[in-house]
């Protein structure tokens, strides 16, 4: 390891000369008070940033060994010290100052969830942060004194701001560890409880907007309150006691008037399979990890997925048992994201009236008379809800407005009235008696056959023009090989870093694809192995800046590879 003087000699030397003179930094460096290594430097102003680690040992950062003691408060640990990193890079670090990338400073973004990522290491013996630079230049030419600030002032100032323990807030470093550990421990206890999600008195649910992911204030927003019915309270190892709603099990539906806040409890639950930051309005809203939001989504590819309980007897004899189609249609897709679920494994769908095929959700009595049984290809998602649950235990919530024939499957009905919700159970079984709708149930004595495909190698080509070409183009859009997979649809991704990881998972997977393991045995192993070894396992670069990852769920993964033109399965 060199010196820091050494550094700053060398940027001296190259001062003026062509951009790739900055290849000569390359290497690592001790600050005395942190060690420095520069991982890869870019060859160009315009190119990805340089890559490079900031290490401090915990003889110098000092944070307490109780904040990192478990792998739910790592993580939490790790996820604070990010945010922080970032915030003292928006005070510290100066604007472009250069062509290109020059000047910048990046650490990864951080959401309103609390997600494990590479973007902070903390260990008994150092805590490291992994952050991009883009190295100054004027035109092509080094800018050698900008980068000294970089490296001489800038750098040293957001260490000493936010990677030791004795200048930062220890009170909220506790309650951003705390909170995520309260989160696991109340998402383990609802399978204990027999419930499927959690809603805490007083979560603030609603957003600022629909594309501002921060709560509404509370001065305008109205805290959450739970119904008497359905009240639970649960002892917490840090906070203590908490009281809310407690779904359980089975088919639960959510309805009201327009406006009164169906949707937005329904998209808390949603995001509920992640842990939220202290302050989110959503810190006590926690679904089991194995929900998931069905949803049409017209056009999207299906290959060889067995909807065959949803959907039969296709015009020209079109198999749906091994379904496959370039252009889903409503019906058929929602059909196939609910088959491709249960294959991995889901304990819980989400689903909403207003983003689904309503011919795949239901078939009145009077639609029945008219196109008698045989006629009709679609068995609708009303008569095989029980079963779901019968078959499989799989449970469901769904926001509904329009019909009320789901009153007659339903185990509970939740009114949302002006934000607040209310038990109106007994009131819609009074309804289904009064009015009772006379429809001839369709779904058979059971579900139907899941059947597990075992993926292909073909088609998995991450390749361009003869090189490895992944990337994320934002949150929804995947690049992969000549590929780009539109995850646009897929609800439950939260954070451009997992879209990321999704890729290089799926470049992991191809190597355990062998012509017998099944799609889900491939993630779950790919997912274990990650679990041990951590997320720096997807990275090419070993022992350096792995990039920006976040770990994504199996469903989320499962669905990049559903979405890729050209998988194949059998």
């Amino acid at each position: 390891m060199k010196s820091k003087d050494y550094l700053g000699s060398t940027l001296k030397r190259i001062e003026g000369k062509g951009y790739k003179a900055y290849k000569d930094i390359q290497g690592s460096y001790d600050f005395k008070e942190f060690q420095l290594y520069m991982d890869y430097v870019q060859g160009d102003p315009f190119a990805s940033p340089s890559r490079l680690r900031v290490r401090v040992p915990q003889k110098r950062a000092q944070f307490p060994k109780s904040f990192f003691s478990s792998r739910v408060r790592r993580i939490a640990l790790e996820d604070y010290l990010t945010r922080e990193f970032g915030e003292a890079i928006s005070r510290v670090a100066k604007r472009s100052r250069g062509t290109g990338m020059s000047g910048i400073i990046y650490i990864d973004n951080c959401g309103q969830e609390i997600l494990e990522r590479t973007s902070m290491v903390v260990t008994m013996e150092y805590v490291e942060a992994r952050i991009s630079l883009g190295l100054p230049a004027q035109g092509r030419r080094v800018l050698a004194k900008e980068a000294a600030d970089m490296f001489f002032k800038e750098i040293p100032l957001m260490v000493k701001e936010a990677m030791l323990y004795e200048n930062l807030d220890s009170e909220r470093i506790r309650n951003h560890v705390e909170g995520n550990e309260d989160q696991e421990f109340l998402r383990q206890e609802l399978l204990k409880r027999g419930l499927v999600c959690f809603v805490g008195d007083g979560s603030i649910l609603p957003r600022k907007s629909g594309v501002i992911d921060l709560p509404m204030d509370r001065e305008t927003a109205t805290p959450f309150s739970s119904p008497r019915e359905l009240q639970v309270e649960v002892d917490l190892p840090n906070v203590g006691r908490v009281k809310g709603m407690g779904i359980p099990a089975g088919i639960t539906l959510i309805v009201g008037g327009g406006y009164h806040g169906k949707s937005t409890l329904l998209r808390a639950v949603e995001r509920g399979v992640y842990n939220h930051i202290p302050g989110d309005g959503r810190e006590r809203v926690v679904a089991l990890e194995d929900a998931v939001k069905i949803r049409a989504e017209d056009k999207r590819r299906v290959e060889k997925v067995n909807i065959s309980p949803f959907i039969n007897n296709l015009p020209f004899l079109k198999d749906t048992v091994g379904f496959s189609t370039e252009e889903a249609s409503g019906s058929t897709s929602q059909a196939a994201n609910i088959m491709e679920s249960l294959e991995m494994g889901a304990r819980l769908f989400l689903l909403d009236e207003d983003t689904s095929a309503t011919n795949f959700m239901i078939r009145d009595v009077r639609m029945q008379s008219l196109v008698s049984r045989d006629k009709e290809p679609i068995t609708p998602f009303i008569d095989k809800v029980k079963l779901l649950k019968k078959d499989l235990d799989v449970s469901t919530i769904m926001v509904l407005g329009g019909s009320g024939d789901y009153f007659d499957v339903a185990d509970r009905v939740i009114m949302m009235d002006q934000y607040q919700a209310r038990d109106v159970t007994s009131k819609a079984r009074e309804i289904t008696e009064q009015y009772r709708t006379e429809r001839i149930e369709e779904g058979g004595g059971e579900f139907g056959q899941i059947i597990h495909r075992i993926p292909l190698k073909k088609g998995l080509d991450p390749t361009r023009k003869g090189k490895t070409k992944i990337s994320a183009r934002g949150l929804y859009s995947l690049q992969f090989g000549r590929q780009e997979i539109d995850l646009s649809l897929v609800e439950q991704l939260v954070q451009a870093s997992q879209t990321r990881a999704i890729g290089d998972i799926m470049l992991f997977c191809g190597h355990l694809i062998d012509g017998k393991k099944t799609l889900r045995e491939i993630i779950e192993i790919t997912l274990q192995q990650i679990e041990i070894q951590g997320l720096d396992l997807l990275s090419p670069y070993r022992g350096q800046h792995p990039g920006e990852y976040a770990l994504p769920r199996k469903y989320e993964i499962a669905a990049a590879f559903n979405r890729l033109r050209t998988f194949h399965a059998f």
